[in-house]
Parts: structure tokens; C-alpha cells; sequence
């Protein structure tokens, strides 16, 4: 966002909080309505003549509306799915140190964890997120078509808006006794396999993806992923809620010879000393987690300006790193190079044949097709009469 439309976005966050939401039910209340409208437009013309490139955080001078809420403490409200904790709790000391450093202003964060679908219709329903990084893009679209976040959103920030990324891993008993090494051996007639359900389960979706996309990138046919996706999802012995009920039924239960799993998830595990025996297929999905600023809120809340702080410095190098350090695949060379993520870096295996959602047109493309009531996947439950 432009300096001039920062400007502006604060003003109309000042007149709200001027009006107090008042509905102006009479000429004279809408008289007075303009008259700070005027003096609102008359203090934006004097900010932005000096400098019109000046952005937030290297401006030498400020309005004394800006001073003021710079002097005031804020809360900005995070709602991510549960794999990010570790690196947010690595990121945020680091924005909100620098944040007061530049802006001279006490943020705190206010977070929530959990499944990526279940964060998102909590949203829906009212859990007033400033900030949302979910597991998927069709769950930030569905709070767009919720009213709640402005259309064009992937566009506003780089790399569609993606700020996290990962792979799929296969997750095996200790020695892998079965000799666990690629997709295709998941759907061998000796093999259970431990995936969420698709229909409620934003990685269960990229596990679906990525099965289908191990039949197509290998040179099938679309006959050929149906029927291999089919075989894998017949040695599914239970299709859990969520990726943490996944976890748990194949690591505490004991079920299943496999999990699919995302690999940032097993390289946080053995960071924290767990012996993790797992393959990173060589033809593989890029697991991509956007990020947004949930408009509605925002201007709510009055907490836009460092919202979109907040989400902008989650692309920098320094924030990059810390989703590095913490098994996500850095999104450029620059943040792969760095020093002190060389021992780190060698432990992702190479992938030489990465698809992603876009292959397959994309997640409304993909939702339509495979998980919607009546599509693929119900089709090949039909199939496995489960």
C-alpha cells in the first residue's frame, strides 16, 4: 500500500473514532460529518506535500495524528495453523523490537493455533483476526467470500502472497522395515497409510495433491492417478479429522506402516531430539502457505499500519531465516545460502520434479474437481465402500 493511501486509511479510522459510529440522521449531523471530513482532507494534503514517496518507518516527520497513535500501545490478532507456532514465536520478539525502534510504538501480539479449516471458520464466525497464515489458499479465499478480506489480496504481496512452504514427507517405522522409499509404494496390498480426511483437513488436501500429482509427473494419465489414489486410499484403515489426530494414531496408536506428513513438521521433531525415520519423495508438491491481512478487521480495529508491517517484514530476509531454521523451504536462494542455514539446508532433500496447486488449475480448480460433495474423493470412497 502506498504512502498517500496509508495517510488516508488513518484518517478514516480517525473520523470513526471521532463519530463513535454515530449515524448521522439529520442535516445538521451530516453538516458536521463534512466539516471533519474537510479539515481531515486539509491535514492529509499537508502530510503528504513534502515527500510523497515517504513510507513508514524512515519518515523524519509526522502529522500529529500519527504522532499521537504512535505514542499509543496496539494489539494485533494472529490466527495461523498449528505448524507456524515455533516460527512466529521465533519472528515476533524480532518485529516488535524493531517496530518500536522505527515507529516508537508498544505492539503486542494476540495468537491462536490450530487446523488450518478450523482457524478459518472460526474467523468466519467471528474470531476477529488481523492477520490470517493458513495452510492453504482456498481457506483465505473462503474468508474473502466471507466479506472479511478484499479481492486481489495474492497480489498485494510477493510470491502470491506465499510466506511459508514445505514438502510432503513420508513418515516410516523405525528401519522402515517395509521398505518405504516413493508414492507408489503406498499403494502396495501390504501397506497402511495414515492421512486426515481431505474433506475436512487442509493437509489431507495437499496429501491428496500430491498422490494424484506423483501418478501425473510420472507420465499417467488422469485413469491411471484415479486408479493409483484409489489403491492408496483403500490401506487408509481410518481417515482422521486433522493432521494432529494423523500423528497421533500412527505414533502413540501405532497404526499404519506410514504417515504423510509435511517434512517441516519431522525436521522440528528431530530438532527437538525425536528420532524421526521418514522419505521426501523425489517427485513432490510444493506445500504453499499464504498469508493476508483481513481487511475487515483491520480498519476495525485501527490496526492496518502494523498489520501490514507486520506481514510485509515476514518476507524479509531476517524473518525468512527463522521459518528456515525451523524446516520450511526457504523461498529464495539468498535466505538457502545464508551461513548459518548451511547445516540446515543439507538436510532437505533434493527434489527434481516439484508440482504445485497451479498445475491443476489452481485451489478452486482443485476444490471443485476433487472435494467438493459427490467429486473424486467421495467417488473413491464409493469405491472402497467405506
Amino acid at each position: 500500500m502506498s504512502s498517500w493511501q496509508r495517510v488516508i486509511t488513518k484518517s478514516r479510522q480517525t473520523l470513526l473514532k471521532i463519530t463513535g459510529g454515530v449515524r448521522v440522521n439529520s442535516v445538521k449531523g451530516f453538516l458536521s460529518l463534512a466539516l471533519v471530513g474537510v479539515s481531515l482532507s486539509v491535514a492529509i494534503a499537508s502530510c503528504s506535500g513534502g515527500n510523497g514517496n515517504s513510507t513508514a518507518g524512515n519518515s523524519t516527520t509526522a502529522s500529529p495524528v500519527s504522532a499521537a497513535n504512535n505514542k499509543q500501545d496496539v494489539e494485533v490478532t494472529l490466527v495461523s495453523f498449528a505448524v507456524t507456532k515455533a516460527a512466529h514465536d521465533a519472528i515476533i520478539p524480532k518485529f516488535v523490537e524493531k517496530w518500536k525502534q522505527e515507529h516508537n510504538q508498544n505492539v503486542t501480539f494476540k495468537q491462536s493455533y490450530g487446523g488450518s479449516g478450523s482457524q478459518t471458520r472460526a474467523v468466519i464466525d467471528g474470531l476477529e483476526a488481523d492477520v490470517v497464515h493458513l495452510a492453504l489458499a482456498l481457506d483465505t479465499q473462503k474468508i474473502e467470500k466471507a466479506g472479511l478480506i478484499e479481492p486481489g489480496w495474492e497480489k498485494e504481496l510477493p510470491n502470491n502472497a506465499v510466506v511459508s512452504r514445505s514438502v510432503a514427507a513420508l513418515i516410516t517405522r523405525p528401519g522402515n522395515p517395509k521398505g518405504i522409499k516413493t508414492w507408489a509404494d503406498l499403494g502396495k496390498g501390504d501397506i497402511k497409510v495414515i492421512t486426515a480426511d481431505p474433506k475436512t483437513s487442509g493437509i489431507a488436501r495437499w496429501n491428496f495433491l500430491a498422490l494424484w500429482n506423483s501418478a501425473i509427473k510420472t507420465g499417467g494419465g488422469e485413469d491411471k492417478a484415479l486408479d493409483f489414489v484409489t489403491k492408496v486410499y483403500t490401506n487408509v484403515p481410518i481417515l482422521t479429522k486433522d493432521a494432529r489426530e494423523a500423528t497421533d494414531a500412527f505414533a502413540k496408536q501405532g497404526q499404519g506402516d506410514a504417515l504423510i506428513n509435511y517434512e517441516n513438521e519431522v525436521i522440528l521433531a528431530q530438532q527437538k531430539g525425536e528420532k524421526v525415520d521418514y522419505v521426501v519423495p523425489d517427485v513432490n508438491i510444493s506445500i504453499d502457505n499464504p498469508i493476508a491481512i483481513v481487511d475487515k478487521n483491520v480498519d476495525k480495529h485501527g490496526t492496518r499500519e502494523v498489520a501490514e508491517g507486520f506481514v510485509e517484514y515476514l518476507f524479509t530476509p531476517e524473518a525468512q531465516q527463522e521459518f528456515a531454521k525451523l524446516g520450511f523451504r526457504p523461498l529464495d536462494e539468498a535466505v538457502a545460502q545464508n551461513k548459518e542455514l548451511k547445516a540446515l539446508a543439507d538436510k532437505y532433500t533434493k527434489v527434481n520434479n516439484l508440482g504445485n496447486v497451479q498445475d491443476y488449475g489452481g485451489w478452486a480448480e482443485v476444490q471443485k474437481k476433487f472435494f467438493e460433495d459427490g467429486a473424486v474423493f467421495d467417488q473413491i470412497q464409493s469405491k472402497i465402500k467405506r
